[in-house]
């Protein structure tokens, strides 16, 4: 028998090699300064790419008086207790009532956290009876919520309607012997590839199989669509999913997370999601700072044309220069290069340092061994001087990389 603790290791993965750097260099790296295109990273103004601010609204001046004057007057203490005891009040409720709407479903239940979110509604929804079905790539809230399900579960290749169609011949064939259900769970838009997922696809098999659809749209809830309700609207299958969740983290730049469907289903989920029976209501400024932005989203259809111009910008400059992108229809911008770990490393801290700017490195295992993955993220606030400016340096750094340059053990050092 050993410690417990005796056996946990801190593990850097294959950056483990560059543990000598400060911690908040590769491992949470800091930003400082206020939220835009422009911040402060180890002493020096960097160009960001790296937040999920899509629309711009963090600093937007309507926002943060919406904050601020909501903070002043009722604290971040208010409401105390959890929503089903003593922490309810007529915001939530209208925050809840104007989501619905929106995103055209007959209710809406806030959450605290997208994550937990999630783990907690696949909880509630399925018993061991039941059978999962999900997309291979699923985010890891997802993943985490398949794993707690004490049923059977079964994965498809991602975005493959043949795949997923044997899966659900699979699930169907179980959940007759079990008494069960089925539910298939998948993405509007995934993360790091930026493609959509093919929500078209699934509710087209709901024709042929009995299952219900649970989406996770956190990055295509105010980009995707022509109102911006996201990627079921941008497929015109909204009707078709039966659970549609996001998250306030990324287009509505705050903290929270909703999801919408039946009525008497998202009341279920009010008496079943333990992350919510369990917790704080999400506090007062949270929740009036949310009906601000949800305002700002529904009227100001400028802010996700602006985005859309700074993406298409990026994208086609990126081609045009090419560079590999991918199969992103998205304003997620995966940037694909052939290169190790030590090239990444060195190819990140080359951007940084000496091109300055900061966009999230991606590699091994969530890319294969091969790949170096740099993620960017456009924002309504970025310009097409900040693209003109990031393309130049991309098209250095690809030359470098080429000519072997980033092979060599060490390029920068950081200190502080």
């Amino acid at each position: 028998m050993v410690d417990l603790f005796d056996k946990l290791r801190m593990e850097a993965g294959p950056l483990a090699k560059y543990s000598h750097l400060p911690d908040d260099y590769f491992f949470f790296p800091k930003l400082e300064g206020e939220i835009g295109p422009r911040m402060r990273f180890n002493g020096k103004q960097v160009l960001n790419w790296s937040l999920n601010n899509y629309l711009g609204l963090a600093n937007h001046p309507e926002v943060r008086k919406a904050d601020a004057d909501s903070a002043a007057e009722f604290g971040m203490g208010l409401p105390m207790g959890a929503r089903m005891m003593s922490g309810n009040s007529v915001n939530h409720l209208e925050l809840e009532r104007q989501l619905a709407e929106f995103i055209k479903k007959e209710d809406v239940m806030l959450l605290n956290f997208g994550y937990q979110g999630v783990v907690s509604i696949i909880d509630a929804l399925v018993d061991r009876k039941d059978v999962i079905v999900y997309d291979a790539e699923s985010h890891a809230c997802i993943i985490d919520g398949v794993r707690l399900h004490m049923g059977k579960r079964f994965v498809y290749t991602h975005n493959d309607m043949e795949s997923l169609e044997k899966q659900l011949q699979r699930a169907t064939k179980l959940a007759e012997e079990t008494g069960g259900g089925i539910l298939v769970i998948t993405e509007g838009v995934f993360g790091m590839s930026g493609k959509q997922g093919d929500l078209k696809g699934v509710v087209e098999l709901k024709k042929k199989y009995n299952f219900r659809l649970f989406v996770d749209d956190a990055h295509g809830f105010g980009t995707m669509g022509t109102t911006g309700a996201g990627t079921g609207e941008e497929q015109g299958v909204q009707d078709g999913i039966d659970l549609y969740f996001s998250t306030f983290a990324k287009s509505m730049a705050s903290i929270g997370a909703f999801v919408g469907g039946e009525k008497r289903i998202i009341k279920y989920l009010r008496y079943s999601v333990r992350s919510q029976i369990y917790a704080k209501s999400l506090p007062m400024p949270l929740v009036i700072g949310g009906l601000k932005r949800l305002e700002l989203l529904r009227t100001k259809p400028e802010l996700k044309a602006n985005l859309w111009k700074i993406v298409n910008a990026m994208q086609a400059g990126l081609k045009e220069r090419g560079f590999n992108i991918g199969t992103t229809t998205s304003p997620v911008t995966p940037v694909l290069f052939k290169g190790g770990v030590g090239e990444a490393a060195n190819m990140a801290m080359d951007l940084r340092e000496n091109f300055g700017i900061f966009c999230s490195v991606v590699i091994y295992p969530v890319v294969p061994k091969d790949v170096i993955m740099f993620r960017i993220i456009p924002t309504a606030s970025h310009t097409l001087a900040d693209v003109e400016e990031t393309l130049t340096a991309f098209s250095q750094l690809k030359t470098k990389l080429d000519n072997g340059f980033y092979k060599q053990e060490v390029l920068v050092s950081v200190t502080k």
